[in-house]
This record gives structure tokens, C-alpha cells and sequence, in this order.
């Protein structure tokens, strides 16, 4: 099974997520994720805020094979600017980076002064700016004079190879899986591993794609799975852990929450993890570590290692 680790929430310094994603790669891993577009962390805790992009590079610097992902949000980049960065990284680290984007529902990114319209206008943001991505990638000269993207005549060099990058939006709300259909080559599905929740989005992302004539089948669907390798299971703590590290999901249950979460030994996550591949149809499962610490990190990578250490 194909597997990809995120490391989120700041959990770690510089020196010790290189690291990590070293030994990730070294494990077989094929791809990380870190942290993406931010401006600033919201409470006390004192961790290393480290940009998104810069990591993305930096790590696609210092490894050889395993691809590098981190989240860009719409309302943090100039469509042009973006197109030319990713084209640039494509050059430097062929087939290598994960393009994620969404629209971002943080409000600390206002206190930098970026513009945060509601999340209506960023979907429309967020069609406008793919489509004009698309265009530079295939080397054109674009005009755009949308709502959010204005380009006049704007182009980059180099294109990328066949003038295009895999993009996956994350997403689940309707508006977002539109965008998936027209857009996407994968879905980042940004639900918890509950079938039913699956089942309901996937329809509606079907009937997207039925309405442009495509085929949902092509769309890669990935999805970060929160796990826990751990001799002894505490549900209590699990379901207080998940809550902390995805707030987004406030609205389940406890018994729902202890459903979403990987929690136990290596052998037991194993198989959980590839038994929701199989039920909810995913091509590319990614173990979630955010919050871990290192040690604990390190002893699930191993743990869950795709491939033996090289």
C-alpha cells in the first residue's frame, strides 16, 4: 500500500523534521507533508511558525526521492507567483512536489493583512487563479480580468514538462468538490474516515464530474488519517487528542471520533489503515503524525514502513 505522513501542527524544529522526513524516505515512504501557508500560530505555545513554501522547497533540496506537499491557500498568493514558483520547483525536483491547494478557513491570516473575503468568494477565487495556472503552465500568455486573478499578457519560463502539475484541492463542502471536477487531479478529502460522510461527498463530486463528462474514477483520492501506533489504547485520551488537532471537526461525537482514529499497535493500525483504503476507495492514504513528537514519530514510521530501511 502506497502510503504518505504528514507532520503538522509545528510539532517539530527544522532540524528535527528534516530528519524525520529523511527517515521517511528512507522507509519508504512516498510522500510528507509539513505545514503550508500561515501567517501566524494562535495561542502561547512557542514553536517554530516555519513558512510553508520555503519548507517545501527546502526539503525537495535535501531529498532524493520521496515527493514533498505542504498547503497553498488562495488568498496567500498572486496567481502568476504561483505558477512560476511551482514550475520552478517542478524544474529543480521533477515529479517531486504534491500541489494541495484550498481556500483556508483560519482567521489569524487578516492580522497580516491579507485579504480574506468569505468562503464563497474564495472558492471563486480559487477557480479563477487554477484556471490561470493552468494557462502558464502550458506556456501560454494569459489575460484574466476576474473578480480576484488580473493578468495582462503574463507568462513563465520554463513551462513544466507537458505543460502541466498534478493539483489536488482540498475539500469537502459542494462549491469545493465543483472545483475538484473542473479543476483536479486528486481530491484531498478533508472529511474523517467515516463511510457515511465519504459516501455523501463522493456522490456529489460524481455528479460534478458526470455534468463536464469526466470520469470521477481519474481523480486521485487521498485523505490524512489521524494515527496513533501505541501498545495500549486510551480511547479517552485519543478522542481528546483528535479534538485538539482537528477543530474543524467539532461536531462529532465521541464514539465518532474514536471511529476516525487510528489508535494501537503497528500491526493493528496496519491493517486499519489499509481496510479504510479498501471501504472508502483511496488511493493515497497519508498517516497523520501532527502533533507527535519525535520519538513517537520516528517509532511510527517505523512501525508502519511501507519498505525496509535501505
Amino acid at each position: 500500500m502506497k502510503l504518505g505522513v504528514a507532520f503538522g501542527w509545528y510539532a517539530h524544529p527544522w532540524e528535527t523534521l528534516l530528519e524525520l522526513v529523511e527517515t521517511a524516505e528512507a522507509l519508504g515512504y512516498a510522500a510528507a507533508f509539513v505545514d503550508g501557508d500561515v501567517s501566524m500560530l494562535g495561542g502561547t505555545r512557542k514553536a517554530e511558525v516555519l513558512d510553508g513554501w520555503t519548507l517545501t522547497t527546502a526539503l525537495l533540496a535535501r531529498t532524493e526521492r520521496i515527493q514533498i506537499g505542504s498547503m497553498r491557500l488562495v488568498h496567500h498568493w498572486n496567481a502568476a507567483r504561483l505558477a512560476q514558483a511551482t514550475a520552478s520547483a517542478e524544474r529543480i525536483a521533477p515529479g517531486r512536489l504534491r500541489f494541495l491547494i484550498s481556500i483556508g478557513d483560519r482567521p489569524h491570516d487578516e492580522r497580516f493583512g491579507l485579504q480574506r473575503p468569505n468562503a464563497g468568494e474564495r472558492v471563486i477565487w480559487l477557480d479563477e487563479m487554477l484556471s490561470a495556472v493552468r494557462g502558464l503552465w502550458r506556456g501560454e500568455s494569459v489575460h484574466a480580468s476576474g473578480r480576484y486573478v488580473k493578468l495582462d499578457g503574463a507568462r513563465i519560463q520554463p513551462a513544466p514538462p507537458a505543460g502541466r502539475i498534478p493539483i489536488a484541492i482540498a475539500g469537502r463542502r459542494p462549491k469545493l468538490l465543483e472545483l475538484v471536477a473542473a479543476h483536479a487531479d486528486g481530491w484531498e478529502i478533508n472529511l474523517p474516515p467515516l463511510p457515511d460522510r465519504v459516501a455523501e461527498a463522493s456522490a456529489i463530486l460524481a455528479n460534478a464530474c458526470r455534468q463536464r463528462g469526466r470520469d470521477p474514477s481519474e481523480i486521485e483520492r487521498s485523505m490524512w488519517i489521524f494515527t496513533r501506533v501505541r501498545a495500549a489504547g486510551d480511547p479517552a485520551g485519543a478522542i481528546a487528542e483528535y479534538r485538539r488537532l482537528n477543530p474543524w471537526f467539532g461536531s462529532l461525537s465521541d464514539d465518532e471520533c474514536a471511529a476516525a482514529a487510528v489508535v494501537g499497535s503497528a500491526e493493528h493500525c496496519r491493517a486499519r489503515l489499509a481496510g479504510l483504503a479498501e471501504e472508502l476507495e483511496l488511493d493515497f492514504p497519508v498517516v497523520d503524525l501532527s502533533g507527535l513528537d519525535a520519538a513517537a514519530s520516528r517509532a511510527t514510521l517505523e512501525g508502519l514502513a511501507p519498505a525496509k530501511p535501505r
